[in-house]
């Protein structure tokens, strides 16, 4: 089943991590970059197409998937470079110093693409090992559609959420999808074999499971990280998250054995139905978050845009508080672009709250004057052409 969820690390021995200095080389709109950092927070404040937004998708690749974006590989080569392209950083967090690298190598003769990864300038297997060091929140501008989008859109901000807490959840949902295309493909089939489902099915009861199991820890846990400010008033509401799925219900009242069994044999007996449908139409890949705004007990689909925008920032930022109490150490929080929808009382808020956090956050907006509030609680650059510039104070 999954693997347990690091237990609660003491606040006051929580550590910051932290970029030290950032390396780009042929990535997006970057020829060459290095920037040395001092630990604090980072504004990035410039023009529409300066690059903030490519600086902040190189820092997400510090982490497993494909970034802020979710774009191929082979898109985040510098246009007119070689299609080769590197990301390097030298990280602090509570075990000293490790250079983390990650980027592509053109060339590759492999069917597709090939992310490579080193820990102290030396290469490892997955992705995933990132995870050792370090972990990444973000917020951006596509994201703002959360609530009245896709629920797989929601299903991989519910996802990412758990990986950040949870290593191994990325390495079975994988395996569950995996196995799920076998499923399909062979159901595609005029005479599949059925002692090949059986097995398949048996997997994918077993991996199906632990991921619910996962998802409602995690939303358990959410919970009491969702009060960002106590007692006093704020204006970021309380979101409630709940699950809406088959598997993550069922384990409400149920024993995950028992679960694990019940889905195995509702995928035998719908083999016929899914086979007519193209696609397996049971199981942790058609569940949803659901999220209501706390004090008006609505949902966030329908709140006005200042208010989901709202509810998001404090969805991310439970995530960050949560993150820091499990590991003992801080995630590194990307904004990009908070200030749209955010009015000046939210805007204060949340830099205060970032502040109180004692993580290092990448924070993006084109009006520099916005930012003035964090003073030197960070480091202020103006991007510009691909070129980012420290202003001093």
């Amino acid at each position: 089943m999954s693997e347990a969820i690091p237990q609660q690390a003491p606040a006051n021995r929580a550590t910051t991590t932290a970029v030290t200095s950032l390396k780009l080389t042929d990535f997006r709109n970057y020829p060459s970059l290095g920037l040395m950092l001092d630990r604090r927070s980072v504004v990035l404040a410039g023009p529409n197409g300066a690059g903030k937004t490519n600086l902040l998708e190189a820092v997400s690749l510090l982490s497993p998937g494909r970034g802020i974006r979710g774009a191929r590989l082979e898109d985040m080569a510098r246009h007119g470079g070689t299609g080769t392209w590197a990301v390097a950083v030298d990280l602090d967090n509570r075990d000293g110093s490790v250079a983390l690298g990650t980027g592509v190598i053109a060339g590759h003769s492999g069917p597709e693409t090939r992310r490579r990864v080193h820990v102290n300038h030396v290469a490892v297997g997955s992705s995933s090992a990132l995870l050792d060091h370090l972990r990444v929140v973000w917020l951006t501008p596509a994201m703002d559609g959360l609530f009245t989008g896709s629920p797989g859109d929601r299903r991989r901000f519910l996802d990412r959420a758990v990986l950040a807490i949870d290593t191994g959840h990325g390495t079975r949902s994988n395996a569950f999808e995996r196995a799920m295309r076998g499923r399909n493909r062979l159901l595609g089939e005029p005479s599949p074999d059925q002692s090949w489902l059986d097995a398949i099915e048996a997997e994918m009861a077993e991996l199906g499971v632990a991921i619910a199991a996962a998802r409602r820890e995690w939303a358990g846990l959410t919970e009491s990280s969702l009060d960002l400010t106590g007692d006093t008033p704020s204006p970021f509401p309380t979101a409630v998250v709940t699950l809406n799925g088959t598997l993550e219900s069922a384990l409400e009242s149920e024993p995950a054995s028992t679960v694990e069994e019940d889905y195995r044999r509702q995928l035998r007996e719908e083999r016929r139905r899914d086979a007519a449908a193209g696609r397996t139409l049971a199981g942790p890949h058609r569940s949803d978050l659901l999220v209501r705004h706390g004090r008006k007990d609505m949902a966030a689909a329908l709140c006005s845009t200042g208010e989901q925008k709202a509810l998001l920032v404090g969805l991310v930022l439970a995530q960050a508080r949560l993150v820091t109490r499990l590991t003992g150490q801080t995630p590194l929080v990307l904004l990009d672009e908070i200030a749209a929808h955010l009015d000046e009382a939210r805007r204060a808020t949340l830099f205060n709250l970032l502040v109180g956090l004692g993580c290092q956050a990448f924070i993006t907006g084109t009006d520099a004057s916005v930012f003035a509030p964090l003073g030197e609680q960070a480091q202020h650059f103006a991007a510009r052409d691909a070129t980012v510039t420290l202003i001093e104070p």
